[in-house]
């Protein structure tokens, strides 16, 4: 059996803050009680940091997000466009806009409401599946 991760948490200082600015692109679930959404291959969850530091006893080793990056790989510039307008109408924090690396990457990058860094980005050399998802080689 392969290794599959099959959730992200994240932890978030305003559980509903959080729940309404994630609904940018992402479809909820309405069964579960914490806000659980559909993510691809992978389902995105979010719960309160204090919560999440006490039950990983993480204290001593978190101090912030870790460094982590988010990204949403979509199939063209335009898509890249309408998340990245679709975060800033939700509340994102612009840092950079979308633009052309010198090697053909178009890619652009905000903060959620926590100041996590998240990228969007359409790589014309990395080919997505009929499900959207990053297809690589084995």
């Amino acid at each position: 059996m392969s290794p599959h991760i099959t959730l992200i948490t994240l932890g978030v200082a305003d559980v509903a803050k959080a729940t309404a600015f994630y609904r940018l692109g992402f479809v909820k679930s309405n069964r579960a009680s914490e806000s659980f959404f559909k993510a691809g291959g992978v389902v995105l969850a979010l719960w309160s940091r204090e919560a999440q530091l006490e039950d990983g006893q993480a204290g001593a080793i978190w101090s912030s997000n870790g460094g982590i990056r988010v990204a949403q790989n979509v199939a063209s510039e335009r898509e890249v466009n309408t998340v990245m307008a679709r975060a800033e109408a939700a509340g994102a924090q612009i840092l950079k806009q979308a633009t052309k690396t010198f090697w053909g990457r178009y890619s652009g990058y905000f903060a959620d409401p926590d100041g996590r860094l998240w990228e969007v980005a359409f790589n014309p050399h990395r080919d997505l599946n009929k499900d959207g998802l990053i297809e690589l080689p084995e």
